[in-house]
């Protein structure tokens, strides 16, 4: 008996580039976020899943308008589009909807934000928030394509990104704040992960932890 207890309650098996994760992680394979309505033991949930593309924060808004009342926000995202993820949030605030990331479901990169405009936000046991240090190099092609025209392309490029990439880092300090999230969720935990992996270290990913989550007021409630 002591050995199936053990079966079950046996931790996942780690991802080896990414050990404070688990091997998999379920964040939806749709490539535009989906809002969905459900009826989970009585609660009417709203679930978002898939990329978050420019449109989902005004999918969002439509859905929230014509389901009627929502009492909490289910994710399940790979992230996207940054920018969006901080309006999708604050949308969210505004309704003053809960947000959870429910056991299995992973919440990463720009879903994060999401999750932190939920007034009152629920990580279950299980459930994953997953951060990284956000880039603007997505299109690895276009990169290059630039690089190769010469210097003065080159250093075009990379001084759009560098400005762009110290505009969204105010805006998600901002963001954070008005959440009432620590700040020190991005200098001790996003900031100082690799943006791409590198040599023997591949890891460019942070599941947070249950003490983590509570410490840098990322969930506030159980």
């Amino acid at each position: 008996m002591a050995d199936a207890d053990a079966a079950v309650i046996a931790p996942p098996t780690p991802d080896p580039d990414n050990p404070t994760c688990p091997k998999g992680l379920d964040w939806s394979t749709y490539r535009q976020m989906r809002f969905t309505l459900a009826d989970t033991d009585g609660v009417r949930v709203l679930k978002a899943e898939g990329v978050i593309d420019a449109e989902a924060a005004t999918r969002l808004s439509d859905a929230l308008k014509h389901y009627g009342q929502i009492d909490e926000i289910w994710l399940r995202s790979p992230g996207g589009d940054a920018r969006i993820g901080n309006q999708a949030g604050t949308i969210i605030r505004k309704a003053g909807i809960p947000t959870r990331i429910p056991k299995g479901w992973a919440c990463f990169s720009a879903c994060n934000f999401i999750f932190m405009g939920g007034p009152i936000r629920f990580l279950d046991d299980g459930g994953q928030f997953v951060v990284h240090m956000f880039t603007h190099v997505g299109d690895k092609d276009a990169v290059h394509a630039e690089v190769s025209q010469g210097a003065d392309k080159a250093a075009q490029l990379i001084g759009g990104l560098e400005q762009d990439s110290a505009m969204l880092a105010s805006e998600d300090n901002d963001f954070l704040i008005k959440m009432g999230v620590s700040r020190k969720l991005l200098t001790e935990v996003m900031y100082k992960q690799q943006a791409v992996a590198a040599g023997d270290d591949k890891s460019t990913r942070r599941c947070l932890t249950a003490v983590e989550a509570a410490k840098y007021n990322v969930a506030n409630a159980r």
